[in-house]
């Protein structure tokens, strides 16, 4: 949790005497639990009104405090900063004098930002403060319909520079590669990163080749590519990426990790930078984290009745093992998280080992794990029994000694929640033996294995209904008769869904159970197919058929299913 005196806003009250530190403190937790900012977390506990708050800030800073109502921007200062900026820096120009241009930014006690922004629009700035909402709302008002500026417009721009120089592969005479400072590639960049979050991207990949230099996004599981600046820029872009990251930039042998915060209006958005170096530069993917968007909730999850409960009948249980699997972007972490946010009660202890941590979750001691230190998932499973808990999660049940702990954690009165690589619930059993666990153990511990996937659903926008194929029934193992008077549906491609036919995902669930019955059959080393029909038999509906009612209720397509189950 962060401390209130971090956090300059916080700092600043509590200098002036106009708040105790414990209140402060209060502020700074429920913020952090939230993600709202301090100022307005400090107006709804009834600390501070919002106007003595902007005015203190703004005396600190020897500046003014302008009403946004009273003091509209000139469209002067409007045209002097293109909309990616505006959006990126959560900032409102209002007048230009003496090539001055003064700013309101929704955080004006950032100076790293406000120096930033003004590198970036090539100006001297005199910050001034406002309301955070109504710069907001000025940004949305001004440039909500501009839509200049964007990566493809700066692309373009680039292009004409390349085209006016005789010699295309000196990229020095254009922009200099070595300043990952370049204005126009500081647009670009975040161009690139603002249309990330705009179309729900969940991943932003920078890939360089030998001849191209090729940009994707990752929009509800598929793979999108965008048009990409001339691949002679992949070295500067990512030298940018990297000074956002506060990575060290002049180290492209290593992979690197590191994370850039960025402040979208009301979007609280933290970007997981990863660098790897390849043969002809460095990749570098982004994971975008919305706290906005992502909410760690089981009612959320859109588990059916039935699942929901066995889940919540398992994680409410005082020992034994929950396990979550899936292939990799499947939802696990979500699913363990949402889990973990149900159960967590300050009568509890709740300890979690994870690589990386992705989500702060309140009155939860969580660890972070890193491969090649001496902080793996067993060393922090062997440390968490000497912490007194009551409930553990794991990141993942990668191997034997991992598994023998968790087993040995749950045997003395611990509730473990973890994940496991497998195809689905009953081969996560198999899994667990085939790493060396004694199949008395795995009986004896496990008490439930959800496996998941995550489908795209039908755009709302575009739905179209349609009658299936023999073909496609075969596939899918079911019968006409079975879907009499039952419609099927698909997305015809609309504007909303950028002509996919999709927007958004959803999961489909199985949850074994394990019962009496199924722990003889763990105990004699039952084959998958067995455990899998005896789970069939006692009630499991499988992610097939949980697929097939996804379908049926016009949230899902034949084609998605098919993929993923």
């Amino acid at each position: 949790m962060p401390e209130y005196n971090s956090i300059p806003v916080l700092n600043l009250i509590y200098e002036m005497g106009m708040a105790e530190a414990d209140q402060l403190q209060e502020v700074a937790d429920e913020a952090d639990r939230t993600g709202k900012d301090p100022i307005h977390t400090t107006v709804d506990l009834g600390i501070l009104d919002k106007d003595s708050i902007l005015q203190l800030i703004a005396d600190s800073l020897s500046t003014e405090f302008v009403d946004l109502d009273f003091s509209a921007p000139t469209e002067e200062a409007i045209k002097a900063v293109d909309p990616n900026t505006a959006q990126m820096f959560s900032a409102i120009p209002i007048e230009i004098y003496d090539d001055t241009l003064r700013v309101a930014f929704a955080d004006p006690m950032d100076p790293s930002k406000v120096d930033e922004f003004g590198f970036t629009v090539g100006k001297d700035i005199q910050v001034v403060v406002a309301d955070p909402d109504k710069v907001v709302d000025n940004i949305q008002k001004f440039y909500a319909e501009d839509t200049g500026s964007g990566y493809s417009d700066i692309i373009d721009e680039m292009g004409d520079a390349y085209a006016h120089n005789d010699e295309a592969e000196d990229v020095a005479e254009v922009i200099s590669i070595e300043d990952p400072e370049a204005t126009d590639v500081t647009r670009l960049v975040n161009a690139y990163l603002i249309q990330a979050v705009k179309d729900r991207a969940s991943d932003i990949h920078f890939e360089p080749f030998e001849e191209d230099f090729q940009i994707r996004y990752r929009i509800d599981g598929a793979l999108v590519q965008l048009k990409a600046p001339p691949y002679q820029l992949s070295s500067q872009i990512a030298s940018r990426i990297k000074v956002m990251a506060d990575l060290k930039v002049d180290e492209k042998r290593k992979p690197q990790d590191g994370r850039i915060p960025l402040n979208l209006g009301e979007k609280q958005v933290e970007l997981r930078v990863s660098t790897l170096p390849t043969q002809f530069g460095e990749s570098i993917v982004l994971r975008v984290l919305d706290r906005t968007a992502q909410k760690l909730d089981m009612n959320a999850l859109g588990m059916p009745e039935d699942v929901h409960k066995g889940v919540d009948l398992i994680i409410n249980q005082p020992n034994g093992i929950f396990i979550v699997t899936g292939p990799t972007g499947s939802g696990k972490t979500t699913t363990l998280y949402s889990c973990l946010q149900r159960i967590n009660d300050p009568g509890a202890k709740l300890l979690t080992a994870e690589e990386p941590v992705e989500y702060d979750l309140e009155g939860i001691m969580q660890v972070p794990v890193k491969s090649g230190t001496n902080m793996t998932f067993l060393a922090a499973l062997r440390a968490f029994l000497r912490q007194d808990p009551d409930i553990i999660m794991v990141g993942e049940m990668r191997d034997l000694d991992t598994a023998q702990i968790s087993i040995q954690a749950s045997l003395t009165g611990h509730l473990v929640m973890t994940t496991v690589h497998a195809n689905d619930s009953a081969g996560t059993v198999t899994r667990l033996v085939d790493m060396g666990v004694e199949p008395f153990l795995v009986s004896s511990t496990l008490r439930g294995v959800i496996s998941q996937r995550l489908v795209r659903t039908i755009c709302k926008k575009c739905l179209t209904s349609f009658e299936p194929t023999k073909a496609q029934l075969d596939n899918l193992g079911v019968a006409m008769s079975d879907i009499e008077g039952k419609s099927f549906h698909f997305g015809n491609g609309c504007a909303t869904c950028n002509d996919t036919g999709y927007r958004g995902r959803k999961g489909i669930y199985e949850l074994l159970n394990v019962s009496e019955e199924i722990g003889k059959l763990i105990n004699e080393r039952a084959p998958t197919l067995v455990m899998r029909d005896k789970a069939i038999e006692e009630g499991m509906r499988g992610l097939r058929q949980d697929g097939i009612k996804a379908i049926l209720n016009a949230e899902t397509t034949i084609e998605e299913v098919l993929k993923y189950t």
